[in-house]
């Protein structure tokens, strides 16, 4: 079985980590590396044992006539080369979001569909073995369920010039909330009825159009509720950098003693240790009849190992013709609340969708 010739789009964090994937993987072979950046290009060439880099998007296209390409680039980037790699016959994994709009992420998942190509979107939750396990155990706290999360960042230096390039198309709500609300709409398998948000620019450094803290809150057609809050900067506490808690009529279940470190440290954003889940049942005394229980969940991937599991299920999907349209609604559906979300904070007004 042949080699997937594999372009790799985007040498950040998320590039170098999917670039080191699918040099481990026997089944890829990366024929090129684009970056705008000679140095990161460079860089993670020489890692790899020296590959073809590239400047431009197109001209390696045109060049390497990938079967795979993956896109790690700027969101408002993403929908611009999703279209030109399906039109290549490539298959495509490219990090969240989709798009910048519904419309256009409905467009790209029926383009793939037509073109019967495999297109995977970078839900990095989806494939962490503790995350399915916490799903999995929200779903048995019975409905309607209450959601609490957030992931608030403290950063500075390298990590707050990323956050203020990545704001030039997008809020921390909308960037990061596709995760989270992805994993809402996992648990209570239902669907979003509206959304409500709010949003504050605390920073000159950044457009005054747009807002460097937000908070989503989210309400299911199950009658299930979800919070999400996302903010980036200097200026940003740590006290509650970290919450990620389920609440339903059986109990609730939360991720506890995640990995202690800095707010902007992207191995801290997945990490979990161990899980808690607390049963609601009393006994006659109205004492609590079970006690709470730990799950242990230390021994889980690091951030390249993730990246390594999201490129194997694009493999699958790929060589089993795996239907991901399942997935792909997902994605747009999880875009979907997170921009209701951005216009309820423009607008002041709930959204119903």
């Amino acid at each position: 079985m042949k080699t997937l010739k594999t372009l790799v789009v985007g040498c950040g964090n998320m590039g170098v980590s999917h670039a080191r994937a699918y040099h481990q993987l026997p089944d890829f072979d990366i024929v090129g590396l684009v970056s705008r950046k000679p140095e990161s290009r460079e860089r993670l060439s020489k890692e790899l044992g020296g590959l073809a880099t590239f400047a431009d998007f197109s001209t390696a296209l045109e060049t390497t006539k990938p079967d795979v390409v993956s896109i790690n680039t700027y969101p408002d980037t993403h929908a611009q080369y999703v279209r030109k790699s399906l039109e290549a016959g490539a298959h495509v994994f490219v990090e969240k979001p989709l798009a910048l709009t519904v419309e256009e992420a409905q467009e790209l998942v029926a383009l793939a569909i037509e073109k019967n190509l495999k297109m995977v979107v970078g839900y990095i939750l989806r494939v962490h073995p503790s995350w399915t396990k916490f799903v999995e155990m929200a779903r048995g706290l019975g409905k309607p369920l209450v959601m609490r999360m957030n992931l608030n960042q403290q950063s500075s230096g390298d990590k707050w010039y990323t956050h203020k390039q990545l704001m030039h198309s997008m809020s921390p709500i909308v960037d990061c909330g596709v995760h989270y609300v992805d994993i809402m709409c996992l648990m209570t398998q239902s669907y979003p009825i509206s959304v409500s948000a709010i949003g504050v620019n605390l920073s000159e450094e950044i457009d005054s159009s747009m807002y460097n803290y937000g908070q989503l809150q989210v309400r299911f057609k199950d009658g299930s509720v979800g919070w999400y809050e996302a903010g980036w900067g200097p200026m940003m506490s740590e006290t509650a950098v970290f919450i990620k808690d389920v609440i339903g009529p059986k109990g609730s279940v939360s991720i506890v003693d995640q990995a202690k470190g800095a707010s902007q440290d992207i191995e801290g954003h997945t990490k979990t240790n161990s899980l808690k889940l607390h049963h609601s049942e009393l006994n006659e005394q109205g004492e609590f009849i079970k006690k709470d229980e730990v799950v242990p969940t230390a021994d889980e991937p690091d951030h390249d190992g993730l990246c390594l599991l999201e490129q194997e299920y694009l493999l699958k999907a790929i060589r089993e013709d795996i239907d991901v349209s399942a997935h792909l609604q997902d994605a747009v559906n999880s875009l979907k609340i997170v921009l209701a979300a951005d216009e309820s904070v423009k607008t002041g007004k709930t959204v119903f969708l």
